[in-house]
């Protein structure tokens, strides 16, 4: 059998070879498109890394700038951050901070390099809280910050940017109808009523002996204990049946962020007290607390030595201003005495009548007006006498009486001594005492390192003897920024309910406070322990209690002369933007 071998004709040969160089040209053209796209993928990848990169060092440099911010606001408010808005503009990463940083570049959106953007705002709202502060008010301010960021030694030169918002913002004090700056404490005997907010800066310790009732946000930065503080060496615990009563929809909050006053050093009970004490000689006027002491705020300074009574204008024309000696006869003087019973000494009170005050504030011959422009409103006192018995066996203090008719502003009295509150004040409706109706007062606010309530019936002669004087019923509108003698081991401090100091026997007797009880630092001068009516030292009986919040207080227009402002920083936005841009995009 003979085999024929298949012989190809020339065009099927050709064709075959057709079919492999089309096949290899579209794997090759297959290939080529890989690997461009795998090389465009990897710089797509790149860029994406170092946009991330870029945009974590913008962000890193408005955060360097924002920290710097916070701290100064905190410590110094609002006018320490607009002080020092170009150095904030000139601070990015730098080397110094970490090696990192040698090849990064920044800009603040405007071409100027190693800048950062900050925008002061133009102006200032007060308005209602949200958050934290849900309900309070304050005087709000937006600032911004943006940083573009490239680094130089990257492949690609990938620049990015980041804006943030900062909200800073001024909470007047008198909002609350009690504070703490520390510790918190309230164990009525009495049916108390907190018809405001209630702040503790620390632990609040709730421990009712009887019904209490809070109708209004109750919060603590550390906890609510519902006992008392066992320091005393008291452990008890809430009775059966006489739980506190909270009407707000929710229960008290804790923990929350502390609220703070800018006094330019580590907020503490004892660090606020400076606040209240006399200037001391070459302190630097530029200072956080040199800005908050009322000693530089008060339209006037009057001061009380050994030589006699003198006064000037404060520190806004450099006390320049000398009020004339007759002038002052009409409404201080410095020759009356009596005994405090908690205290145990003789108190030798600076007098200011207000009311005689009040008609000389309004008079054509009151020097004050014409540099103020305005009625002045407000008093600082300076007890500088020194004798053998001040302040030792004898207590220098102020005391203020007639005082139902305020300036038409309002007034506030401060000293760094006790103060001493004489019958009915500022309360101009006579049908309005004894009640929450305030439509008829002046914005007030007493500051002292102790406020003792001296009734209507209060006889200066009738108090060192065995039966205490009897009280008759009192009403005080005002703000109270005061402070206490602690809790210690064996003795409680009488706490929020009797926060107001007495020396009367007041029994059944009501005593109608409406304003707001600041519990601040540690009393330096009025320092012998509180004891109720079950302690050897029996100095007083305790009224019956009408107190509510100053409702007035909610409107910044009623807020007393010079309230100092609590301080708090919220961020508010956080954006990209692109190269060259210093603006958040509009929100959609």
């Amino acid at each position: 059998m003979k085999t024929h071998p298949a012989i190809r004709k020339p065009d099927q040969t050709g064709s075959a070879l057709m079919l492999v160089m089309i096949m290899s040209a579209v794997a090759l053209a297959i290939l080529a498109g890989v690997m461009t796209w795998s090389a465009s993928s990897a710089r797509l990848t790149h860029r994406s890394i170092q946009y991330t990169r870029s945009t974590a060092a913008a962000e890193a440099a408005t955060e360097k700038v924002i920290s710097q911010i916070t701290q100064d606001f905190l410590s110094g408010g609002q006018s320490e951050v607009v002080n020092h808005l170009n150095t904030y503009r000139t601070m990015v990463p730098t080397p110094s901070d970490s090696s990192y940083w040698n090849t990064w570049v920044f800009d603040d959106g405007n071409g100027n390099l190693n800048q950062t953007f900050v925008q002061a705002p133009t102006s200032t709202n007060y308005l209602v809280l949200d958050s934290t502060y849900a309900g309070l008010q304050g005087y709000v301010s937006a600032f911004t910050v943006v940083s573009h960021a490239r680094d130089t030694a990257s492949i690609q030169d990938v620049n990015a940017g980041v804006l943030q918002q900062l909200q800073l913002t001024g909470i007047p004090i008198f909002q609350f109808y009690l504070f703490s700056s520390g510790n918190m404490e309230i164990s009525c005997g009495q049916p108390f009523v907190g018809t405001g907010r209630v702040f503790s800066d620390g632990h609040l310790y709730i421990e009712p002996d009887a019904s209490m009732t809070f109708e209004s946000s109750v919060s603590a930065v550390l906890d609510v204990l519902y006992q008392r503080d066992t320091v005393d060496g008291d452990t008890r615990g809430t009775p059966a049946g006489l739980p506190a009563v909270f009407t707000q929809p929710n229960q008290p909050v804790f923990p929350v962020p502390a609220l703070t006053l800018p006094i330019g050093t580590a907020f503490s009970p004892t660090a606020i007290r400076e606040i209240i004490e006399p200037t001391p000689s070459g302190e630097d006027s530029s200072l956080p607390i040199s800005k908050l002491r009322y000693n530089n705020r008060c339209d006037m300074v009057l001061t009380v030595s050994n030589s006699g009574v003198s006064a000037t204008s404060g520190a806004f024309n450099n006390f320049l201003i000398k009020i004339p000696t007759n002038e002052l006869a009409l409404f201080v003087s410095t020759n009356n005495n009596f005994w405090d019973g908690r205290e145990s000494k003789t108190v030798q009170p600076i007098d200011i009548d207000i009311g005689n005050f009040t008609t000389w504030s309004q008079t054509s011959s009151n020097v004050l007006i014409a540099a103020l422009g305005r009625i002045p409103n407000s008093i600082y006192v300076v007890d500088a006498r020194t004798s053998p018995t001040l302040p030792d066996a004898n207590l220098g203090a102020v005391r203020v009486f007639h005082g139902t008719n305020l300036p038409p502003n309002g007034l506030t009295v401060a000293t760094g001594r006790p103060l001493y509150v004489w019958g009915d004040y500022n309360e101009l409706n006579s049908a309005n005492l004894g009640t929450s109706d305030t439509s008829a007062t002046r914005p007030a606010s007493l500051v002292a390192d102790a406020i003792t309530i001296l009734s209507d019936a209060w006889l200066d002669q009738n108090q060192q003897t065995a039966s205490l004087n009897g009280a008759a019923a009192t009403t005080v509108n005002a703000a109270l920024l005061t402070g206490v003698v602690e809790t210690t081991q064996g003795q409680y401090s009488g706490g929020m309910e009797n926060f107001p100091r007495f020396l009367e026997s007041w029994g059944p007797i009501i005593f109608t406070y409406n304003g707001s009880m600041m519990k601040m630092f540690p009393s330096f001068y009025a320092t012998n322990v509180w004891e109720g009516i079950n302690y050897a030292n029996h100095y007083y009986d305790p009224p019956a209690r009408n107190w509510t919040y100053d409702t007035n207080f909610d409107n910044p227009t009623k807020l007393p002369p010079l309230t100092p402002s609590f301080q708090s920083v919220k961020r508010r936005q956080w954006v990209t933007v692109a190269p060259n841009v210093n603006v958040a995009p509009a929100t959609p």
